[in-house]
């Protein structure tokens, strides 16, 4: 087997069981069942925890990730989920579940560390294939946890609080592969060939010296910049809504209703795989459409969110969320895919962090000004449905915007030229 298969496919399996997590289907009749915490403490004293707690150790992952050349993070990422679930398990205090969900951002956090490690030790000619194979690892281990807390649920086989042993089992999984990872030798900036022999003081400064050539080549160019900031923007409302989507579930489930939390979880991520595929194969020249595409699609998503707001049906609602999803995963793959076009091949890494960061920012500010006791609105769960909606509407109109600027714009330089 070559050298390359073998740390994808090592790195594959890390993906697989990093997001085999069957107990996130049904995190939220966890807290307020065999935990015993009021809505009002999951939604407003918990659940914010892990939006912020990401925010701020994303910032520190992403900082040392390079530095630390990326398995150290990895085994963190294990570490932390590792923490989470014993936590979950065994803490009965409002604090311990709000340390537990602070572990829970060091998890998503340090994770950039799993999608940029394969950039760092395979040569380039790879680069397509190793994405597709951790991309399809996440995807698939999420889909497959999904089918099995259904089932397991569904059959009476465990209840909502026996799935968190099968989740810290995979984290342990997770945390022993992860030891067994090559090292990765030379890091992107802070271990090349140029600087191995410097202090370490002058290692930084020459590491953050072609970080920053990398963002500044990358963010004046005015495609990078619009499509960037959608893919924030975008990604912040669908994020924010995932938090609170299971609330609603509760909300809408009757007394002789089983929750499918599980299945749905499940056909989301299939069918977020399947958009994400179809999206590379889009063979359209966005030159000159793109902007208003992103404009028509936050209008849908608008749409769809506004709708799930108000539905009283869960089937329904479950309907709607998935194809929400469906849509988040290719339009913000295609976008992805259109910014690599604009940026220096190595520097892909780094926008995507800095892009992602934007994200989970833009995620930090609505649940602050939306859901949070004492610095937001405070809105009960469709009140905050509706603001997210209300929120892509506005992005649509941002992109409308920009996208008639540009239609102008070039019907002059066309004019001008002829």
């Amino acid at each position: 087997m070559e050298p390359w298969l073998k740390i994808s496919l090592t790195l594959t399996l890390i993906g697989f069981l990093k997001e085999f997590r069957p107990s996130e289907a049904f995190y939220y009749e966890y807290f307020v069942g065999p935990k015993n915490f009021t809505e009002d403490q999951v939604n407003r004293e918990a659940l914010p925890i892990t939006v912020y707690s990401t925010l701020v150790l994303q910032v520190f992952a992403f900082l040392i990730t390079d530095m630390c050349r990326y398995k150290p993070l990895i085994i963190v990422v294990g570490l932390s989920g590792v923490i989470l679930y014993s936590l979950m398990l065994w803490t009965t205090s409002l604090l311990g579940l709000q340390i537990a969900l602070g572990f829970n951002g060091l998890f998503y956090g340090a994770a950039v560390a799993y999608y940029t490690y394969i950039y760092a030790k395979v040569d380039k000619e790879h680069f397509e294939r190793v994405t597709s194979h951790t991309n399809a690892a996440t995807l698939a281990g999420r889909t497959s946890s999904g089918i099995l807390a259904q089932i397991l649920v569904s059959v009476k086989w465990m209840d909502v609080e026996q799935l968190n042993y099968i989740s810290l089992g995979a984290m342990v999984l997770t945390t022993l592969w992860a030891c067994i990872l090559p090292p990765v030798k030379e890091s992107m900036y802070f271990q090349t060939e140029e600087v191995r022999h410097l202090p370490f003081s002058k290692k930084v400064v020459s590491a953050f010296v072609v970080i920053k050539g990398h963002l500044i080549q990358a963010f004046t160019n005015r495609k990078v910049i619009k499509w960037g900031m959608w893919h924030g923007f975008a990604v912040a409302g669908y994020t924010a809504m995932e938090y609170y989507i299971q609330t609603l579930y509760s909300l809408l489930q009757t007394e002789d209703q089983d929750l499918y939390n599980g299945a749905v979880i499940a056909l989301q991520t299939f069918l977020g795989f399947c958009s994400s595929l179809l999206a590379g194969y889009v063979n359209v020249t966005w030159r000159n459409k793109l902007d208003m595409a992103l404009a028509a699609s936050s209008l849908v998503a608008g749409i769809l969110t506004i709708a799930i707001s108000q539905t009283e049906n869960i089937f329904l609602c479950y309907s709607l969320y998935i194809l929400n999803s469906t849509l988040v995963y290719f339009m913000t793959t295609l976008v992805m895919g259109q910014i690599a076009k604009e940026v220096v091949e190595d520097s892909y890494g780094l926008v995507v962090g800095t892009v992602t960061f934007w994200g989970q920012a833009f995620t930090a500010i609505l649940t602050a000004v939306v859901s949070s006791e004492g610095t937001g609105f405070n809105l009960d769960v469709r009140g905050q449905f509706v603001v997210y909606g209300s929120y892509q509407f506005g992005i649509c109109l941002i992109y409308v915007v920009i996208a008639i600027t540009n239609f102008i714009v070039n019907k002059r330089k066309k004019s001008v030229k002829s």
